[in-house]
């Protein structure tokens, strides 16, 4: 009985002893898998050498050449009109007719007073002469003669204001019709025979729009950092998304020399010739410029930069894992991939993607290549 109750305590001496060590194993391989998972994977991606050219492509506005929108000057009602939208039309030639009966009555009115203007003249004219010659015979005084030759003053100058004032009536009446600016094509006709129109209209619209579509003007908002590659006389391809397979050449003709602090961009403006009328002025584009690349110049996907406080940094890692954070300076952004201009060569390893936290030194592990 003894040796049996020996044995038992032995080996449950023995179970206990195996527990604990088991135990302890367990404990150091969790531990050791924590440590393991705390340290954060990252995957890197190459970066790559900049080509020959660069390749920047915006979306752009068309504008025609010379756009007006012709208001009635007058008031009066719409007679007719002879152009509808569509219509080419060339520098000065009729749109429509205004009719403007309370103008004509004034044209009337300022006649019919230039008319006893001049009579009034006449009379002073006359009298003023008759005067002057009694005052050879002193049958009249100096005094009297010089009131004579006054009021003729007076009457040759009621005589040009006057005609002054039909004069400027006249001329107003001109814009009783509406003329084309300039050849082009009528892009809109709001004129409906009868309309009110004019200052006196409680809600004026335009009565015409004409816009000359032969040469038309492109607008491209550029990023800052390529303001000094941009300048007057650089070719560009342009397309619409309506022509496919279709692109046209335009040329910069200048920009607006400051920064939009909202946009971060410059507005440029390029002509490009529309002879056929293919391109159409309010329609989207998209310009193609190809600008010549900066010595030296990389690009790396953009999800691969880091923006500090510091300005943009690109993350590597050492042979030992080891994080290390460099400063480098952008140049073109194209979406997807950035232009690196100083700060990385071809060929670097970069963290893609790296974490916000992301700190130089900081432990690693790299995980699978990540093709960028």
């Amino acid at each position: 009985m003894k040796a049996a109750g020996f044995t038992a305590a032995l080996l449950a001496v023995g179970i206990v002893g195996f527990g604990i060590v088991t135990r302890d194993h367990d404990v150091a391989r969790a531990a050791a898998w924590s440590d393991a998972n705390a340290i954060p994977t990252v995957h890197l991606v190459p970066v790559k050498g900049g080509a020959a050219t660069d390749t920047l492509e915006l979306p752009a506005t068309l504008a025609a050449w010379n756009a007006a929108h012709l208001y009635a000057r007058v008031p009066g009602y719409v007679q007719s009109w002879s152009q509808d939208i569509g219509a080419q039309v060339h520098a000065g030639q009729p749109l429509g007719v205004i009719e403007t009966p309370e103008l004509d009555e004034q044209i009337g009115q300022a006649r019919a007073a230039l008319a006893s203007a001049m009579a009034h003249l006449q009379l002073a004219r006359s009298t003023a002469a008759r005067w002057n010659d009694l005052l050879t015979s002193k049958s009249v005084s100096k005094q009297e003669v010089d009131e004579k030759n006054g009021d003729l003053a007076v009457k040759t100058a009621d005589v040009a204001q006057a005609r002054a004032a039909l004069a400027r009536l006249e001329a107003e009446k001109r814009y009783a019709v509406v003329r084309a600016p300039f050849s082009g094509v009528v892009t809109q006709r709001n004129a409906e025979i009868g309309d009110l129109v004019g200052p006196g209209a409680a809600a004026q619209t335009p009565m015409f729009a004409v816009a000359d579509t032969g040469r038309i003007r492109v607008y491209v908002s550029v990023p800052q950092a390529l303001s000094a590659a941009i300048r007057p006389g650089m070719s560009a391809t342009l397309s619409v998304p309506s022509l496919q397979g279709r692109t046209f050449t335009a040329s910069v003709v200048g920009s607006s020399d400051a920064i939009d602090p909202q946009s971060g961009a410059f507005r440029v403006q390029l002509t490009a010739a529309n002879p056929a009328g293919a391109l159409k002025p309010g329609g989207y584009a998209q310009i193609h410029f190809d600008l010549p690349q900066h010595s030296g110049a990389v690009s790396v996907p953009s999800s691969a930069i880091l923006f500090r406080a510091g300005g943009a940094q690109l993350a590597t890692v050492d042979g030992k894992g080891h994080v290390q954070l460099h400063a480098v300076r952008i140049g073109q952004d194209d979406g997807p991939t950035v232009q690196i201009l100083a700060g990385a060569t071809a060929g670097m390893q970069v963290v893609d993607n790296p974490p916000d936290s992301l700190s130089p030194g900081e432990l690693v592990r790299v995980g699978a290549a990540s093709h960028g």
